[in-house]
């Protein structure tokens, strides 16, 4: 493995973003205000500085959105086909940027960069998706009598804010920003502070790849102040939340006064069922890999595993050999895993791994920083066993490179428990059955099931879910729906 030294991520950041990160509105980085307060963003794998940002004063907040909003009007009655053809450009302008995106997604993040790699392919699948979406979607005509004629149009909203996540800023902002743009919204949006770096970038090679000016802002800081300043102001139209279940309250709440629709993806605690009949290898090969993307740090993971009580010692140690072996490192020399994105998330796991540990829960693998290194937010990948439904590892979104399995022995048992969670985003079963595999699909609570897999879907699947994890679909063609407002037509025509 090649190794990137500290010096080199300084000279690419160097090259590549200002001294000091800011807001990015019409294109253009924005000038540092006088007063307004700095922060470092780190490397999570060495703990290092590797830049700064400014955050962005409430009053600059407003400007960008005003920004934003002068801009809808051109960009919502741009030709939808040659709204397409931007789109398919900016989507060329990810690809031609795609190593030094990846480097600073990886050194952002602390991900493998083989897996920021695939952020930003996925990136650009996004604008490519719906460049080519742009001109294939509308209203419909309704039947009515002889004299009327009813028809409906589906019109962008305006100015849309996005507050996105750290653990996979850039594909996570253009999951949402790509079909906002294709329907003819305007966007500002605010990554977390954790993780500032790629999102704006993205937005000013957006603009030099030909988006207008203004279509695509984004602002810079935290949730309480800049996130509420964006949701709260007036010229915003519409609002995309992921994040946690506590922080999409307080942004559905906000939605609720004003009066405006919202999307909120907010997590899950993702179940699959294996069935006594299920291909084991297939099985805990997925079960070892919710550990590895991300480091487990996402809310798709499978991380409670139902597992048949007679299989269920065959496929723990499937599970466990799965795990043996994955190299933990910096995320520029692409080991297996990298660290988590900060001490505070690192802390929050280990300590629910012990207070399993301390209910009657197995550790069988992990549960420990690696022992060879002496800084960087790492946690090795764990395995636990004999776990209940009752216990908070099993309850709560553990959002790090954590497997739990769960025994059961009948299986509307499993389902009752898999269903018995406030969340519900994502699920799977693996067996061999297929009447069974269809019947368990239906009775799971989730927005996607997965049978004999579980991996990431297609930009083209809609995505989210049930219960505590949402409200809203994103990806697809639902995506494009869900980011415009439905008006009806009826003509006399007599």
């Amino acid at each position: 493995m090649s190794t990137l030294a500290s010096p080199m991520i300084t000279d690419l950041i160097a090259g590549t973003l200002p001294e000091t990160l800011t807001a990015v509105v019409a294109g253009e980085w924005t000038a540092v205000d006088a007063g307004s307060p700095t922060f470092p963003v780190y490397d999570p794998a060495t703990e290092e500085v590797v830049a700064h940002f400014a955050q962005t004063p409430v009053d600059a907040v407003g400007a960008a959105v005003e920004n934003a909003h002068a801009a809808r009007r051109g960009w919502a009655r741009t030709a939808p086909v040659e709204r397409g053809r931007v789109l398919v450009r900016a989507a060329e302008a990810v690809r031609a940027h795609a190593e030094t995106l990846a480097l600073l997604e990886s050194i952002d993040t602390g991900k493998p960069i083989s897996q920021a790699r695939g952020d930003i392919a996925v990136t650009a699948r996004y604008l490519e998706y719906y460049a080519g979406a742009c001109d294939k979607f509308g209203g419909e005509t309704i039947p009515q009598a002889d004299d009327t004629l009813a028809y409906t149009v589906r019109e962008p909203y305006g100015v849309v804010a996005h507050i996105t996540p750290w653990n996979a800023p850039i594909s996570q902002m253009m999951r949402g920003v790509a079909p906002c743009l294709a329907a003819g919204n305007t966007v500002v949006v605010k990554p977390s502070e954790l993780t500032p770096l790629t999102t704006s970038l993205v937005a000013v090679l957006l603009v030099d790849a030909g988006l207008p000016a203004g279509v695509c802002n984004v602002v810079l800081g935290d949730g309480p102040s800049v996130g509420e300043a964006l949701v709260r102001h007036d010229l915003v139209r519409h609002i995309a939340f992921t994040g946690s279940v506590t922080s999409g309250q307080r942004v559905g709440r906000i939605a609720a006064e004003r009066i405006v629709g919202c999307h909120l993806e907010l997590g899950g605690k993702s179940p699959t069922i294996v069935c006594a009949d299920a291909d084991l290898p297939r099985a805990a090969k997925a079960g070892a890999l919710a550990v590895i993307r991300n480091s487990g740090q996402s809310c798709f993971a499978t991380t409670r595993l139902f597992v048949h009580r007679s299989v269920h010692d065959e496929f723990v140690e499937r599970v466990a050999a799965g795990m043996q072996g994955l190299s933990v490192g910096r995320g520029v020399d692409d080991p297996d895993l990298g660290p988590l994105v900060s001490g505070a998330q690192r802390d929050r796991v280990l300590s629910i791994v012990e207070q399993a540990r301390a209910g009657g829960a197995e550790v069988v693998a992990g549960g420990h920083p690696p022992a060879e290194r002496d800084s960087g937010f790492f946690v090795v990948p764990t395995l636990v066993t004999s776990v209940t439904n009752d216990m908070p590892i099993a309850r709560q979104e553990v959002f790090g490179p954590v497997q739990s399995v769960l025994a059961f022995d009948d299986l509307d048992e499993a389902i009752e428990q898999a269903n018995d969670t406030p969340y519900g985003l994502s699920a799977g079963v693996f067996t061999a059955d297929v009447g069974r595999a269809h019947r368990v699909a239906r009775d799971l609570q989730a927005g996607q099931v997965q049978i004999n897999r579980y991996a990431g879907a297609g930009v083209e699947i809609p995505f989210g879910g049930y219960k505590a994890s949402g409200i809203g679909r994103e990806k697809g063609i639902e995506a494009l729906l869900g980011y415009t407002q439905l008006k009806s037509v009826i003509v006399a025509l007599a």
